[in-house]
């Protein structure tokens, strides 16, 4: 499986090391692993011996006009350097605000959604270049599950991320199951809008692909990384495929984490869909 990777969290830290199933790299959340020692960072250094790295944050906050906090930066940059990703990603969010006019700026401990506008890209982009220039490499930046949409918006979504991977030389995560979750809550066609979205981006920029489940058992649709890829999901994927080729996908999973055997058989069923891509295209 060798583009097919899966979210290393802590109940299966032994057992991937004992059994080290054949993978194409792990994925981690940065900020677990920020301390300067400790168990986990020792963990994560093994697991480096064997496995890519992935490093995804949830905390950068690209898109925040409060610019991005310095420490966390310093705090990553250590983590790159210590760890050697494969890849670096975050979300095209933001979280930092100052509660009032004149103060600090706080952290709103979520990925809240940006507006689409030429004022928000132009925040982003430069957020995204003071971070790149600082990790002297290019972050994946990725589309957002978002319950709410800014009256404003005046550029779609795609557009957007396209012009930011343009003007920053940043890279682009695509989780298939945001885009699905997104058009579902919008009560149109989530396959459809999804395989839509995905002819939308420019393809050179996508450099990682993101599955996971949903949970569907509320009035709305909550992208919970808690049960196995949902049908919608895996057909969005298969076009995906056609129309990108094989990109490194990551099975997803952060909440009622299964045994290690059910992400297995889930990456493994992406790898079965991505081997039959390619061969089609080779036909």
């Amino acid at each position: 499986m060798a583009n097919v990777g899966i979210g290393w969290r802590q109940p299966h830290y032994g057992e991937l090391l004992e059994r080290r199933p054949t993978l194409g790299f792990v994925e981690v959340h940065s900020e677990n692993f920020f301390g300067d020692g400790g168990a986990a960072l020792a963990v994560l250094e093994g697991g480096r011996e064997h496995y890519a790295v992935s490093l995804h944050g949830v905390g950068l906050a690209l898109g925040s006009a409060a610019g991005i906090d310095p420490w966390h930066l310093d705090r990553l940059a250590a983590l790159v350097q210590r760890i050697e990703p494969v890849r670096v990603s975050d979300h095209a969010s933001f979280a930092r605000a100052p509660l009032q006019e004149g103060q600090p700026a706080v952290h709103g401990a979520d990925l809240l959604p940006i507006a689409f506008t030429p004022a928000s890209l132009d925040i982003m982009v430069h957020n995204v270049e003071q971070v790149q220039q600082r990790l002297r490499r290019p972050i994946a930046v990725e589309n957002l599950s978002a319950y709410l949409r800014w009256a404003d918006d005046s550029l779609d979504e795609a557009s957007f991320l396209n012009e930011l991977a343009r003007r920053s030389g940043c890279t682009l995560l695509l989780d298939l199951n945001n885009l699905v979750v997104n058009a579902i809550n919008q009560g149109i066609d989530p396959v459809d809008a999804a395989c839509r979205f995905v002819d939308a981006i420019d393809a050179r920029h996508v450099t990682e692909i993101h599955l996971a489940g949903f949970n569907a058992q509320g009035p709305m649709v909550i992208d919970d990384h808690g049960s196995r890829v949902h049908e919608p999901v895996w057909q969005v994927f298969r076009h995906a495929l056609r129309r990108l080729g094989a990109r490194p996908t990551l099975i997803e999973w952060d909440t009622d984490i299964p045994s290690l055997d059910v992400l297995l058989d889930e990456a493994g069923a992406a790898h079965t869909l991505m081997a039959a891509a390619t061969s089609q295209a080779l036909a």
